[in-house]
């Protein structure tokens, strides 16, 4: 009897997560982002949540992916990526699948002040630092009851989370705010644009229709539970220096980091526009600002923002 107890029981949180990723992520079409007015943002002081996102093939479709203000592409071990979804405007019921953070994490979200980072965990010579850094670390060892597996995937990629049942992060600092505004002068004409990591192709394609861009992971559509097609008002490719870190993965391969400070060469996408652009961040606690050759500050487009961290050497 206590043998089939278990096995009900077992199988029964089984289905509850499998309910939770499909009954709670949600569906039809994702609101526009944008500011009350150009040059402002409807995030100041607001909560921010960011979760690590598993961008591997075997990962896709992702949840809640649609509801993020800001979604980061970083090149990960084996030439692959992850991303670093930041939620504020809105904080989907179930978001995933998530895997673990990275000590490129550290620096690129001090700029949110004290966010809540939603992760599996983090290489055992790393965690530390997560504990340290200008984050709370609401992994899933530090907050086991907040994350749950749905076993119609295959692990490890198959760990969700209930965002609501996680510590409620800082507020979005002034600082560090996106800038919306009227498309600036200077752009020239694209339909696609793309960016290619060693085992990952990241496609943007422009549709007039939507007024957005259609993302596309290696050569296919790319999709999300909760909206289906996934789009962006505005895609920012950013060349970035990559070193080795001290951390490797289980296979021993040696973990990239990303240098998200300092300036270097950009592209920004929106209208259907591609500008060239220099970036700048000048300390970990402001945000990322974007200029024309000749300084004019280009603002983003209302909509879902994509940054691509494209290690110098493949730009």
């Amino acid at each position: 009897m206590r043998q089939r107890w278990w096995m009900w029981l077992a199988a029964f949180l089984t289905t509850m997560g499998m309910c939770a990723v499909s009954a709670c992520s949600g569906s039809g079409t994702r609101p526009e982002r944008g500011p009350p007015g150009p040059g402002t943002s409807s995030t100041v002081g607001a909560p921010v949540l960011v979760a690590k996102i598993d961008n591997s093939p075997q990962a896709r479709p992702p949840v809640g992916l649609g509801a993020a203000d800001v979604v980061y592409v970083e090149p990960v071990e084996g030439g692959l990526s992850r991303l670093a979804a930041v939620f504020s405007t809105d904080k989907p019921p179930v978001i995933g699948p998530v895997r673990s953070a990275r000590e490129t994490d550290l620096t690129l979200l001090a700029q949110f002040g004290d966010p809540t980072l939603a992760s599996s965990g983090a290489a055992p010579e790393l965690v530390a630092s997560v504990d340290r850094a200008s984050l709370q670390n609401a992994s899933a060892e530090r907050q086991p009851g907040a994350y749950f597996r749905d076993y119609s995937r295959v692990a490890p990629h198959n760990m969700f989370v209930y965002s609501d049942q996680l510590p409620v992060g800082g507020g979005w600092p002034q600082a560090s705010q996106l800038r919306f505004g009227p498309t600036p002068a200077g752009g020239e004409p694209t339909q696609h644009q793309e960016a290619r990591y060693p085992a990952t192709t990241i496609g943007f394609d422009w549709s007039p229709g939507q007024n957005q861009w259609l993302v596309s992971m290696d050569g296919a559509p790319y999709t999300a539970t909760d909206i289906g097609r996934v789009v962006a008002g505005t895609v920012v490719l950013q060349s970035v220096q990559v070193h080795d870190s001290a951390v490797s993965d289980i296979a021993g391969s040696v973990s990239p980091l990303v240098e998200t400070t300092g300036s270097g060469q950009a592209l920004v996408l929106r209208d259907g526009l591609a500008f060239p652009a220099e970036w700048s961040r000048p300390s970990l606690q402001a945000g990322t600002t974007y200029t024309t050759p000749a300084g004019a500050a280009i603002p983003f487009a209302p909509g879902q923002v994509w940054t691509v961290l494209v290690p110098a050497q493949l730009w």
